[in-house]
């Protein structure tokens, strides 16, 4: 319909579930003690947060105890990556990550950077994959971690995480993998994935902004990001939010029955068809064709920009890895490490879809576009 609102944005963000919007409305009230405090009004708090915690373990396939909740993705990559690297300076300060991963990791390389640390950015293919002979290859006697996202937060590409985390376990080194994208969407079970470290991102999932987690595989040391009082076990200093952290447990619990999300990949998969039969030649897929999450839907309009076409796309919500600045458009650093020719990548758009997304928006946008 004409003037339609529709949202195709749901890597940026999700709108919180209305289970979760409920059990956040419960707490609001109660439990409202410390969950530190021993007395009557503390021990409900700790028993909804531990409550919280053992909904993410079960998403996660791990320990209660493994699970530290944090104030979103960002913050775990940032406590792994830093952790990591201050509580193994004596061993070595080598770290390997990709050249696509999320800010929220490379930022933190290039921090570690200035501290010492020596980084290796690692190439990937014209699909988004590095090659885990890539990875090997990079070892060095000083390397300490290993830092590789599951999935591709523009393009959706997932990468060979289980093979990676094979030649870290051979090798005795840390392996972490922000899963901000894939957690809620995929299976993402620390065993098969073989990882010591996982990011989960609570407003990826239909959880509110403001809350995470960090899997952290028992035995593994990290430093803390957040020093302080003894709270998650020592981890990350702070009272506990009893209030998001249920949200996240919810949302957890909830993201259990609808992974691999078959409803959601088969209308990305006429999406592409549709403009496919719409724009023949002129529209490209970035990313890989079959290994990508399933709501992700990542195309070029050759010889387009990908700002101006959704400028133009009154009503529609969607994102894009370019910019177009003072005239000139700066391209996807994603699209770009994946060698996708200016011409091309220059008119990428990401359309991500959800749990509410319908056929009826899909064929709607393919008109309007």
């Amino acid at each position: 319909m004409p003037g339609q609102r529709i949202y195709l944005d749901f890597n940026a963000t999700t709108p919180i579930a209305s289970e979760v919007a409920t059990a956040i409305s419960q707490a609001l009230t109660d439990p409202f003690g410390n969950p530190s405090s021993e007395h009557w009004a503390g021990r409900p708090a700790r028993e909804a947060v531990e409550k919280a915690r053992a909904q993410v373990a079960a998403l996660l396939r791990c320990s209660s105890d493994e699970v530290v909740f944090t104030s979103g993705g960002s913050e775990s990559n940032n406590h792994a990556l830093k952790g990591a690297f201050f509580a193994q300076r004596g061993r070595g300060s080598h770290i390997i990550t990709t050249q696509v991963e999320h800010p929220a990791v490379l930022n933190p390389c290039r921090f570690l950077e200035q501290l010492g640390a020596s980084l290796t950015y690692l190439q990937v293919d014209r699909f988004g994959r590095v090659d885990p002979d890539d990875v090997r290859g990079a070892l060095t006697s000083h390397t300490v971690l290993i830092s590789v996202m599951h999935a591709n937060n523009e393009v959706g590409t997932l990468q060979p995480v289980s093979e990676i985390a094979r030649i870290a376990r051979e090798h005795g080194i840390l392996f972490h993998t922000d899963a901000a994208q894939s957690a809620g969407k995929i299976p993402t079970t620390v065993d098969e994935l073989g990882v010591d470290l996982l990011s989960v991102a609570g407003h990826k999932l239909y959880a509110p902004k403001g809350v995470g987690a960090l899997y952290v595989r028992k035995g593994v040391r990290l430093e803390p990001l957040i020093h302080g009082a003894s709270h998650e076990s020592g981890r990350r200093a702070g009272t506990e939010n009893i209030l998001l952290d249920d949200a996240l447990g919810t949302a957890c619990e909830l993201a259990q029955s609808w992974l691999g999300m078959d409803s959601v990949r088969q209308l990305r998969d006429l999406f592409w068809e549709l403009l496919r039969a719409r724009f023949g030649e002129r529209v490209v897929l970035n990313g890989h064709p079959s290994e990508r999450l399933p709501n992700t839907l990542n195309v070029s309009f050759v010889a387009q920009i990908g700002s101006v076409v959704l400028a133009r796309l009154e009503g529609v919500a969607a994102s894009t890895g370019s910019a177009c600045h003072s005239g000139s458009v700066q391209l996807s650093p994603v699209l770009k490490a994946m060698n996708v020719a200016p011409e091309i990548a220059m008119g990428a758009v990401r359309f991500s879809l959800g749990r509410t997304t319908t056929r009826e928006e899909i064929e709607e946008v393919v008109s309007r576009l």
